[in-house]
């Protein structure tokens, strides 16, 4: 049904349309875009622009708010008005769709054609096909990966790389499909909504993304035994999470088909949210599958937010905010006793570790590395988690399967020996150090990662870890806090802007160069998110804008 707390204004004169809604397509149609961009397609876009993009602004304002105060010392709290959705214990989400019974190991990945068939090939039971932060988010991309997606559905995807190799999908039975959208944040520049008042604008990356893909695949997915599922990012609040329900419910309704049929895993990836689970599962309830421990995000969201509340908030060099610290494992207990208390799944995180063939030590190091942090999710009460590389499937599923068996969750584990308190969440103390090495490699990894970042890449291996534009968060973000609390390593070096511009120098000193290579774009780009006054929210909004928006 129509929610009528966010549909347009009634027809009477003083709202008489101008203009009837409408998206235009402002990116080049390359090759078989017209297949997406179909009129059909576009005229659902544009509905869901009209009812949903107000209420979209209105949270988005909600956010900045709720910075605001918690930079001027007012803590995040469970909430008191919403007390009543905690204390009931009746409620239960609607649990796992077809195909998501068994979420024991999934791979995450960008959806290009190659990831998309390496992905299906993988042996895991569910394919995260990412057109967030492990995509970058070019006009190609964004429709290419629809074009991947629409393929590989219908059983028609197939890939030859520039080199001749071929590839296609053998798997007898290929992981089921969740494609995480675009933030609420987020802007699609090549595609302009134009509302009933004549105004323009750019449109969302969140309501294109799902958008196209529930216009195109519904129908198929619900026939080959599965659905239309999503995994929502970066969500803040529960009425985030309620605005989201609300578009499933529309969008239900214009495709025709039964209300709960799209099932959604929401990325608990911001501090804010932690404050909120239950209420976020509450609000999503008849569309809900279970919760994801976002670790990386979670990370930089907890940086972000205490950027500017003093030295007692600032984290050491980021290989030291480990699974284990407190407060990680204060909010990760607390997901999984969350989730199970109201028959929902929860899924652990992705260990940033990836195989290397060619170094059998530095494989071996990773393969163990890997195994620890998914042993100790499955005995935290996990029922399944995130690997990033084919290779590290069978790791991931052998800790599992030791604590499942043949089951396929652990819904009963419902961790009544959980006593997470709103201090748990905030001691942020580790007790180790900021070192020169840890600066240094936080300005490498974010350079390099940007640079591929602005040629289209979205996940790259870098120093042996997979890195998206999650982790290169925390890099520019820690850089930024350090510079703002006056810090110095551990080697006695202050941590100042002129010092990390000299690393930047440095950097570009030492990266391998080619022509054609995004370098100095990404020092530019550095720069700017981590040494000017400002804090910008998120790198990669100016960056998109600047650099990856087609111009004529």
């Amino acid at each position: 049904m129509i929610i009528t707390d966010i549909a347009p204004p009634a027809a009477d004169e003083r709202y008489r349309a101008r203009t009837a809604p409408s998206i235009e397509v402002a990116g080049r149609l390359h090759k078989r875009f017209e297949e997406i961009l179909t009129p059909e397609a576009l005229a659902f876009l544009a509905q869901l622009h009209e009812l949903f993009a107000g209420a979209r602004y209105d949270r988005l304002a909600d956010r900045m708010r709720r910075g605001y105060e918690i930079g001027n010392g007012r803590d995040p709290r469970f909430r008191e008005d919403t007390a009543r959705i905690r204390e009931d214990a009746s409620w239960r989400v609607a649990g796992p769709g077809p195909g998501l019974e068994d979420r024991r190991v999934e791979i995450t990945g960008p959806t290009d054609p190659r990831m998309t068939i390496n992905a299906l090939n993988s042996g895991a039971r569910v394919w995260l096909a990412d057109q967030e932060d492990a995509t970058s988010p070019t006009w190609r991309n964004v429709i290419g990966g629809q074009l991947s997606l629409r393929d590989a559905i219908r059983g028609d995807l197939s890939y030859t790389s520039p080199d001749g190799r071929r590839y296609e999908v053998t798997a007898e039975r290929t992981p089921t499909i969740v494609m995480r959208p675009r933030g609420w944040h987020l802007e699609e520049h090549h595609l302009l909504f134009t509302d009933r008042h004549g105004r323009t604008m750019p449109a969302s990356g969140s309501l294109v993304d799902f958008g196209l893909y529930v216009f195109h695949n519904a129908e198929q997915l619900i026939a080959s035994g599965a659905g239309p599922y999503f995994y929502l990012p970066k969500i803040e609040s529960a009425e985030e999470a309620r605005l989201w329900d609300h578009v499933f419910s529309f969008s239900e309704q214009y495709l025709g088909i039964p209300h709960g049929t799209i099932r959604a895993t929401v990325l608990i990836e911001t501090l804010p949210a932690a404050f909120e689970m239950e209420e976020i599962l509450y609000e999503l309830r008849d569309h809900c599958a279970g919760l994801n421990a976002g670790r990386w995000d979670y990370i930089f969201s907890i940086i972000k937010t205490y950027r500017g509340r003093g030295s007692r908030f600032v984290l050491p060099d980021r290989n030291e905010v480990t699974m284990t610290v407190d407060f990680m494992r204060a909010y990760t207990e607390l997901l999984v006793q969350t989730c199970h208390r109201r028959g929902a799944y929860a899924i652990g995180g992705m260990s940033a570790f990836i195989p290397n063939r060619r170094d059998p030590e530095a494989n071996a190091r990773a393969m163990e590395k890997v195994a620890a942090d998914k042993k100790r999710e499955a005995a935290d009460g996990f029922d399944g988690t995130w690997v990033a590389h084919p290779d590290l499937i069978p790791v991931a599923q052998a800790e599992f399967d030791a604590v499942l068996g043949d089951r396929p969750n652990q819904l009963e584990r419902t961790r009544d020996d959980v006593r997470v308190r709103e201090r748990h969440l905030l001691n942020l103390w580790i007790g180790r150090a900021i070192t020169d090495e840890g600066v240094h490699g936080n300005v490498s990894v974010a350079i390099r990662y940007i640079e591929a970042w602005l040629r289209g890449l979205g996940a790259v291996a870098i120093d042996g870890l997979m890195e998206d534009a999650a982790t290169a968060e925390i890099s520019r973000s820690q850089i930024w806090q350090w510079i703002r609390q006056e810090q110095v390593t551990e080697q006695g070096t202050p941590i100042t802007r002129e010092y990390v511009s000299e690393l930047v120098d440095r950097v570009l000193g030492e990266v391998e160069r080619s022509e054609g290579d995004r370098f100095d774009e990404a020092a530019e780009v550095f720069r700017d998110v981590a040494l000017s006054p400002t804090f910008r929210a998120f790198l990669t909004t100016k960056a998109y804008a600047d650099h990856l928006v087609e111009r004529d």
